[in-house]
C-alpha cells in the first residue's frame, strides 16, 4: 500500500499518501485536481492525517496553543486500508496506529454518491497493555488548502462565519487572515486562529461550520461539525502552508479529557468536509442536497405545513381558554395546518422555575386542555404543546421525586442556569420521565407537533460518572440523540420543533433528527429579514422556521413584510390574527394560500442570494430559491436613497424569461422588469420598510 492513492468521487480530490516509514499523508482534498509540484517532500511533513495528543506525551515544533504536532499523532503509522462502497457511497477507511503505546486509529471517510461532501470521523482502539488519556484527536486534519492560486495566503484567503446569538442569530460576516490576527510572517509560528463552542448550546456564539475560499483558485473548501455540545476547529500554520483542524471537544479548549482502557474504543465527533469551484452559494447548493440526504425520512419536510405558534408577539406564554378560542379560529380561517400552544400551559400563572412536571393548569383551561386541543383539531389543524424537556425548574414539584443523579453535578453541586436543572440523559430515570411525558402528550391528548425549546446552557459539563466535565457533557450529548431516535421510532408521524432561545443549536446533529428548527426569537420583523435570508446557508428552507407576525397597530406593507420573511422557507404564525381588520388578514391569507402552490417547489430548491449573503444593516437584501425553470425571489428594502435595485442573475443572461410580482398580487407601488442582455431583474420600491415576492420563470 506504499505511496500516493488518488480518490475520485462525486467531484472531489482526495490523495493520501502512505510513506516507506509508514507516515501516513492527505496531500489534498479539494474540488481542483492534485498538482504534485505543489508539494514538495520537505513540506510533506507537515501534511499529517491525523492530530493524536496523549496525556504525558510529547510536544513538537513550534506549536503554541495550537493542536498541531502532537505525539503520538507524529509517530502514528499505516497499517490497513479499506476501500469499500455501501449505500451511501464509497468509504474509505485508514487504519494507523501508534508503535509505542498501542492506541491505534481508523480515519473513517464516507463519501455521498452525487454531493461533494464527504462525513470525516475518527475512531480510536486502546490495543495496549497501559491506559491512556486522551486530550485532543482530529475528525479532519489538511495543511495546504492555500498552495492552489497565485499570490500570498494573506490576499487569496477568506473565511466565511455565521456569528449566532439570542435574536441576533446568523450574522454572517467574511474575513480575511491578517483581519482575524494571522499574518503570514514565517514558515510556521505559534498562533492559531480558533473557534470553540463549550456548553448545550452548539450555536451559542457561532454556527458549527465556515466556508475558507480561495479567491485566486476560485475554489472553496467548507466545512459543518455535526454535534449538539461542544466543538473546535483552528487554522494553524506549517511548512509555511495553512493547517485547518477540526474536531470535537478538547481538554485545552472545552474541558474534554478521556481516560481509555485497553480495550475500548471512542468515536470523535463527525464533520462534513466539502469542496467546490465557486464561494458560499455553490458551497450552499452542496450543503442544502447533502442535509436532506443524511436527514430522517419524514412527512413532515415533504408537506411543508403551515404552523401557528401563540406565543410571538401575540399570548407572550399566557394562554387561556378564552385567549385561544378565537386565534384558534383565525389561524383555521386563514390557513394554518398546526396550531401549537406555546409556553405556560402548564402552570397559572409565574412558570418560569417551576417547569418539569408538565400538566395542563386547571386555572388556565377550567374544561381542561384536550378541550382546546379537540377544538384544534375540529378545525382541521393538528394540535401542538411546548416543552422544555432537558431541564426542570429549582422551584418544580416534580423534584420531590428526583435526587442528584437525575442532573449535571460539578465539584458536588447541581448545575443550575436561569433557574433550572439540567438533567443527565444518560440516567434511566431520566428517560423514563422524559418518555412519559411524551407518552401523555401523543397518546391522551392528541398532540402531533411539540415546540420542544431548551432554554439554559449547561457549561463544560458534568462529573457524574465521567472522566472529565467534557466527556460528562459528551455522554450525555450523545444519550439525548438517542432518546429522540426512540420517540421517532415509536411516534413516526410526530412532529419534533428544534427550538433553543430561538437558534442556540442549529447544527446537524439535531436537525438530522428534527425536521423543524427555529430560526430566532427576534421580535422586530424588519430586522428579522436578514436572519431568515441567511438561514438557507445553514438550514435546508423547509426545515427554517420564520416567524411572520402581523402587528396589531400595523398597515398593509407591514403584514406583507413579515408573510414574505417566511415565505420561502417554513412559515411559522402568529400575531393575533383575530384582531386583524379584514383587509390586513386576507393579505395573510393571499400569502398561505399563494405558499401552498410553491411549497412543492421548496423542499427540493437549491438557494441563491443576488446581493451575497446578508448582513444586519444592508439597505437591500434578498433570497432565491431555484427549482427547474423556477426562481422565487424574495427581496426586502430596509434603507437607503435609491428606490431602485438591479439583481444580478448571470446564470439566466441571455434567456427569455418572465417575471411577475407573486406576492401581493395586487401590488401597484412596485415594479419589475427582466434585462435580458444584462441578466439583471431590475425592480423597484418605492418605499422603506417594503418586501416583495418575485416568480421568475425561464421560457
Amino acid at each position: 500500500m506504499m505511496g500516493i492513492h488518488v480518490i475520485k468521487e462525486n467531484g472531489l480530490n482526495l490523495v493520501f499518501e502512505v510513506r516507506e516509514n509508514g507516515d501516513v499523508l492527505l496531500l489534498h482534498f479539494g474540488a481542483l485536481p492534485w498538482r504534485e509540484e505543489l508539494v514538495s517532500d520537505a513540506e510533506k511533513v507537515g501534511y499529517r492525517l491525523l492530530e493524536l495528543q496523549l496525556t504525558g506525551e510529547d510536544r513538537a515544533e513550534y506549536h503554541g496553543r495550537t493542536h498541531r504536532a502532537s505525539y503520538p499523532g507524529l509517530r502514528m503509522v499505516f497499517v490497513s486500508l479499506f476501500d469499500v462502497r455501501n449505500d451511501l457511497g464509497r468509504k474509505l477507511v485508514v487504519g494507523l496506529k501508534d508503535p509505542v503505546t498501542g492506541v491505534a486509529a481508523e480515519w473513517h471517510v464516507q463519501f455521498y454518491d452525487g454531493v461533494s461532501i464527504a462525513r470525516c470521523w475518527t475512531e480510536l482502539w486502546n490495543s495496549g497493555a497501559e491506559e491512556v488519556g486522551v486530550e485532543y484527536v482530529s475528525s479532519f486534519a489538511l495543511t495546504g488548502f492555500d498552495k492552489e492560486g497565485e499570490g500570498d495566503r494573506d490576499e487569496k484567503l477568506t473565511v466565511t462565519l455565521a456569528h449566532n446569538a439570542w435574536q441576533s442569530e446568523l450574522q454572517w460576516r467574511t474575513y480575511t487572515l491578517p483581519e482575524l490576527g494571522m499574518s503570514h510572517l514565517i514558515d510556521r509560528g505559534s498562533k492559531r486562529v480558533a473557534f470553540s463552542n463549550t456548553g448545550s448550546w452548539s450555536g451559542a456564539e457561532l454556527i458549527p461550520m465556515a466556508v475558507l475560499s480561495n479567491t485566486a483558485s476560485g475554489e472553496s473548501l467548507f466545512w459543518q461539525i455535526e454535534h449538539n455540545g461542544s466543538w473546535h476547529w483552528e487554522f494553524t500554520d506549517q511548512v509555511d502552508r495553512l493547517t485547518v483542524l477540526i474536531s470535537g471537544p478538547t481538554e485545552h479548549d472545552n474541558h474534554w479529557w478521556l481516560k481509555l482502557a485497553p480495550g475500548e474504543r471512542f468515536v470523535s465527533v463527525p464533520v462534513a468536509v466539502g469542496a467546490v469551484e465557486g464561494g458560499i452559494e455553490e458551497a450552499a447548493e452542496q450543503l442544502t442536497t447533502y442535509r436532506r440526504r443524511i436527514r430522517r425520512e419524514n412527512d413532515d419536510n415533504k408537506l411543508l405545513r403551515v404552523i401557528f405558534n401563540d406565543y410571538m408577539n401575540c399570548l407572550w406564554g399566557s394562554p387561556t381558554t378564552e385567549k385561544l378560542l378565537p386565534l384558534i379560529d383565525a389561524a383555521a380561517d386563514v390557513g394554518c395546518e398546526y396550531f401549537c400552544i406555546d409556553a405556560g400551559w402548564y402552570a397559572p400563572g409565574e412558570w418560569w422555575d417551576g417547569v418539569g412536571q408538565w400538566l395542563p393548569s386547571e386555572e388556565r383551561f377550567p374544561e381542561g386542555i384536550k378541550y382546546v386541543l379537540d377544538y384544534i383539531r375540529s378545525k382541521d389543524m393538528i394540535p401542538g404543546l411546548w416543552l422544555e424537556l432537558e431541564v426542570m425548574g429549582i422551584n418544580s414539584p416534580k423534584l420531590a421525586e428526583t435526587d442528584d443523579s437525575w442532573f449535571f453535578m460539578r465539584h458536588g453541586k447541581r448545575v443550575k442556569d436561569r433557574s433550572r436543572y439540567q438533567l443527565d440523559y444518560r440516567n434511566p430515570k431520566v428517560i423514563a420521565h422524559a418518555d412519559e411525558v411524551i407518552r401523555r402528550l401523543v397518546e391522551d391528548y392528541g398532540v402531533g407537533y411539540i415546540k420542544m425549546d431548551y432554554n439554559i446552557n449547561a457549561g463544560i459539563g458534568t462529573e457524574t460518572d465521567a472522566d472529565s466535565m467534557g466527556d460528562g457533557l459528551l455522554q450525555h450529548n450523545r444519550a439525548y440523540l438517542a432518546w429522540l431516535d426512540g420517540v421517532f421510532a415509536r411516534y413516526p408521524e410526530l412532529v419534533i420543533e428544534n427550538c433553543s432561545s430561538g437558534g442556540m443549536r442549529m447544527d446537524y446533529a439535531m436537525l438530522s433528527r428534527y425536521s423543524i428548527q427555529s430560526t430566532s426569537d427576534q421580535e422586530d420583523y424588519i430586522k428579522y429579514a436578514a436572519i431568515a435570508a441567511g438561514s438557507p446557508a445553514v438550514l435546508t428552507p423547509e426545515q427554517a422556521a420564520v416567524w411572520s407576525y402581523p402587528l396589531r397597530e400595523g398597515d398593509d406593507e407591514e403584514v406583507i413584510f413579515n408573510m414574505v420573511n417566511a415565505l420561502l422557507l417554513r412559515v411559522h404564525q402568529s400575531g393575533h390574527l383575530a384582531e386583524l381588520s379584514p383587509r390586513r388578514r386576507e393579505l395573510v391569507k393571499e400569502a398561505l394560500d399563494y405558499y401552498k402552490t410553491i411549497r412543492g417547489d421548496i423542499r427540493e430548491a437549491l438557494p441563491v442570494w443576488p446581493l451575497g449573503l446578508p448582513a444586519h444593516g444592508d439597505d437591500w437584501i434578498s433570497l432565491g430559491l431555484r427549482r427547474g425553470d423556477k426562481l422565487y425571489l424574495a427581496i426586502w428594502r430596509i434603507d437607503g436613497e435609491s428606490p431602485d435595485l438591479a439583481l444580478p442573475l448571470p446564470e439566466l443572461g441571455g434567456k427569455v424569461v418572465s417575471v411577475r410580482c407573486a406576492y401581493p398580487a395586487a401590488a401597484t407601488d412596485s415594479s419589475c422588469s427582466w434585462d435580458t442582455s444584462a441578466g439583471e431583474l431590475r425592480v423597484t420600491l418605492p418605499n422603506l420598510r417594503t418586501a416583495r415576492l418575485f416568480e421568475l420563470t425561464v421560457g
